[in-house]
């Protein structure tokens, strides 16, 4: 079955290309403030995954599947690839699968492997009905749900205007599937490829308060790259172009540009 992901783009189309990989319950169009303001002199693309947004929500949602979509959308022309959480796993395992396509790699508080019971917690969470009396309460629950700290509201407002929508019972739900993202969470449990598969220039981004927890993997992840590994820890939670837009962004063109 030939599927095909709907893509948001900015930029010259002739530019070197940028591509950004969101996380689970995000969207593509999510990337407009780092490709607007700080990647200006690139072509940035910016995919809706499987599951999410305007792109199929039908199964299967393995990495296997996400993967093949990516390359039947975007094709094979090298890329720096970007990717934040679920997002920042597709990207590292392109980049061991065929390492050809990937530039560069850029791993925004990447989910490589989540702690089994960390996993099937917040799939339990997710199989339950997010949805909200109105468009702002599901705002301000964002928060919440997200552990935010630093970000202003009027971002928040932005980004779900379209995505957060009143569904068929009155109730304000996301446009994403709720199951696509319980097996998405299951793909994370399971063991990535090891980091000498992945010996390519890689900046990694780690959130200071984030509930995806890197410290028993950054050791390993130094070891195989050394110099190839540039480690940025930024303020804030986990979705860290909204709690630290500015230091994550400069971090991730300063990489891209050097």
């Amino acid at each position: 079955m030939r599927r095909t992901l709907h893509v948001e783009a900015w930029g010259d189309p002739d530019a070197p290309r940028v591509i950004c990989l969101h996380g689970v319950t995000g969207r593509g169009a999510g990337w407009h403030r780092l490709a607007e303001r700080y990647l200006v002199d690139y072509r940035v693309v910016a995919p809706d995954l499987l599951g999410h947004g305007d792109s199929p929500h039908e199964p299967p949602w393995s990495i296997a599947d996400h993967l093949h979509t990516l390359v039947a959308t975007l094709g094979t022309k090298p890329a720096v690839w970007i990717g934040h959480s679920f997002g920042g796993r597709l990207a590292f395992e392109l980049a061991a699968r065929e390492p050809e396509l990937v530039e560069r790699l850029v791993l925004l508080d990447p989910a490589i492997q989540l702690d089994a019971e960390i996993a099937l917690h917040v799939a339990e969470l997710a199989r339950e009905d997010r949805s909200y009396a109105s468009f702002d309460e599901g705002v301000e629950r964002r928060f919440e749900e997200s552990g935010l700290q630093h970000t202003p509201k009027a971002s928040v407002v932005e980004d779900l205007d379209g995505f957060l929508v009143a569904d068929h019972d009155g109730r304000w739900r996301y446009r994403y599937s709720q199951a696509a993202v319980v097996a998405s969470y299951g793909e994370m449990s399971s063991a990535p490829p090891p980091f000498e598969d992945v010996r390519i220039p890689t900046l990694l981004v780690l959130a200071e308060n984030s509930y995806v927890r890197y410290d028993d993997l950054l050791d390993a992840h130094q070891a195989a790259l050394g110099d190839l590994l540039e480690v940025v820890t930024v303020p804030g939670g986990h979705t860290v172009l909204w709690d630290a837009l500015e230091e994550t962004s400069r971090a991730v063109a300063a990489f891209i540009r050097d």
